[in-house]
């Protein structure tokens, strides 16, 4: 897995929209209320938001995609 943080000062939209033109399956969303609640918005390029979780949480989501060959590199 590929992991790559976008530090740019750009707006969130622009941001999520960037990344669904490069293709990119899932996005973690951080920002204040993530932080409080210790979890990241998940999003995936084709449902969108499919909601907040925590770390070791969409680390075993990601894990079993990879395993069964749901998640590719395309």
């Amino acid at each position: 897995m590929r992991v790559e943080v976008n530090v740019r000062s750009d707006k969130i939209g622009a941001k999520i929209r960037d990344a669904q033109l490069q293709k990119i399956p899932f996005m973690l969303v951080l920002g204040d209320r993530e932080l409080q609640e210790n979890k990241v918005a998940v999003r995936e390029r084709s449902q969108g938001d499919i909601g907040a979780m925590s770390l070791d949480d969409f680390k075993e989501l990601a894990r079993r995609l990879v395993e069964t060959r749901a998640l590719t590199n395309t």
